[in-house]
C-alpha cells in the first residue's frame, strides 16, 4: 500500500497543493514552519480522521477558509482508490471513495494506514495515562475499523454519564436515570476494554524485539507492557462477564461517584504500564531509554499491522532532530525496507544515507522536487 498522489485545499497553511508520490523513500525538507510536516499530518488524518498534533479539526482549516479538502490517490495491491474527507469544523465531515459519499465518515477510517513518529511520542514514555490510552485506541481502530464506533459510543455514554452524575446530589430524577446509563457503559466499556487487553497480548512480543533493536545490547526481555485496569479484573477477558463485572464495579462505586461527580470506573480510567526489567519507564528510565522505549511502540504497531496483512505508510515527523547519530542510524536501518516512507526534516543533512530517494523543498507554500 502506498499513497501516489495528495492533493490539498485550504488544509493548513496550503490553499492549494498537489503533490506525486509513489513507493520507496521521499523526505519533505524545509525549515520550520513551512508547511512539510502539514503535508504528512494530511495523509495521517485520511488513515485515522484524527491529527497526531492537536486535539480537533479546527486548527486543520487554513485561516479566512470555511472547511478543507483532503484527497488521496491510494494503491494497494495494485489497484487505485480515489480517498476523500471534507473537513467542516462543528459540522459533520463528509468522505467520499472515488467520487460516491460514505454514509459515515468514519467509514474511511482504515482504508490507508500509518504509523506516525514524531517528536510528540515521547509523551507515550512520559506522559498522562491518557496519551496511552489513545495510542490503544488509535491502533485499535486501524486493525480493526468497526471500534471506532464503539469508542465513540464509549466517549457519549460517558459524558451523559458524568452530567447525571453532577447532579445527581441534588436531583432524585438524575439518581434514577443513572442505572440505564449504567448498563451503556457496562456494555460498550467491556467491548472496548475486551478489545485492549487483546491487542496488548498480541502488541506485548513485537514491543520486546523492538526495543532490542532499537536499545542494541538491551533484551528483548527487558521492555514489557502490561495492561492495568481501573478495578481487578479477575482474570476475565470475556465481553460477557467483563459488562457484568464493570456493573457490579460501578454499583458499589456509586457513592464515590455521586460524591465527586465523575465516572470512577471503566476504560477511560485504565493504564497501560511500561516496564523496562521490573521498574517502570515513567519516572525511572533515563532520556535515552525513554527515546528508545517510545520508538519501540512505534515499530512494534508498525510489525503487528504488517504481521495483519498490509503494509502500513511509515511518516517519519521531524523524528530524526531529536535523536543522536546512533539511534538515526538504527531507526533508519529499520524502516528502509517500507512500502512508503514520508520523511521530514529541517535540514537535509539530518536524514541519515540508508533513506536517500525523492526529495521536496517546501518554503514559501510551495512543494517541489528537487533533481
Amino acid at each position: 500500500m502506498y499513497v501516489a498522489h495528495l492533493t490539498l485545499h485550504d488544509f493548513r497553511s496550503y490553499a492549494s497543493v498537489d503533490v506525486e508520490l509513489g513507493p520507496g523513500v521521499t523526505a519533505f525538507i524545509g525549515r520550520n514552519g513551512q508547511g512539510k510536516t502539514n503535508l504528512v499530518e494530511a495523509i495521517d488524518y485520511l488513515s485515522r480522521l484524527a491529527s497526531h498534533r492537536v486535539a480537533s479539526d479546527a486548527p486543520l482549516i487554513r485561516a479566512g477558509a470555511e472547511q478543507a479538502v483532503v484527497r488521496a490517490a491510494v494503491v494497494r495491491d495494485g489497484r487505485t482508490a480515489v480517498l476523500e474527507v471534507e473537513i467542516n469544523p462543528g459540522r459533520s465531515n463528509r468522505a467520499r471513495v472515488n467520487r460516491s459519499p460514505l454514509p459515515r465518515a468514519r467509514e474511511l477510517v482504515g482504508l490507508v494506514r500509518t504509523v506516525v513518529f514524531s517528536p510528540e511520542d515521547l509523551t507515550l514514555v512520559k506522559g498522562d495515562p491518557s496519551d496511552r490510552r489513545r495510542f490503544l485506541d488509535d491502533l485499535l481502530v486501524l486493525r480493526t475499523p468497526r471500534l471506532a464506533r464503539v469508542r465513540s459510543d464509549y466517549d457519549r455514554v460517558l459524558r451523559q454519564r458524568n452530567s447525571l452524575l453532577k447532579t445527581a446530589r441534588m436531583s432524585r430524577g438524575a439518581l434514577d436515570t443513572l442505572g440505564v446509563w449504567d448498563a451503556h457503559l457496562a456494555r460498550t466499556g467491556a467491548e472496548l476494554l475486551a478489545e485492549r487487553l487483546t491487542l496488548v497480548d498480541a502488541l506485548r512480543p513485537y514491543v520486546g524485539k523492538a526495543y532490542e533493536t532499537v536499545a542494541r545490547g538491551a533484551s528483548r526481555d527487558d521492555a514489557d507492557i502490561e495492561y492495568k485496569p481501573s478495578f481487578d479484573l479477575e482474570g476475565r477477558t470475556e465481553r460477557d462477564d467483563l459488562t457484568e463485572a464493570l456493573l457490579a464495579e460501578v454499583e458499589r462505586r456509586r457513592n464515590d461517584e455521586v460524591d465527586r461527580g465523575i465516572s470512577l470506573v471503566g476504560p477511560h480510567r485504565d493504564e497501560l504500564m511500561l516496564r523496562l526489567g521490573d521498574l517502570p519507564v515513567k519516572g525511572y528510565a533515563s532520556h535515552g531509554e525513554s527515546w528508545s522505549f517510545a520508538l519501540a511502540l512505534r515499530l512494534a504497531s508498525y510489525d503487528l499491522l504488517r504481521a495483519d496483512g498490509d503494509d502500513p505508510i511509515l511518516v517519519l515527523d521531524d523524528v530524526f532532530a531529536e535523536l543522536d547519530t546512533e539511534r538515526r542510524a538504527q531507526l533508519a536501518e529499520l524502516v528502509a525496507g517500507a512500502e512508503q516512507v514520508l520523511v521530514t526534516a529541517a535540514v537535509g543533512a539530518d536524514v541519515p544515507d540508508a533513506l536517500a530517494g525523492v526529495r521536496y523543498a517546501v518554503g514559501g507554500g510551495e512543494v517541489a522536487r528537487e533533481q
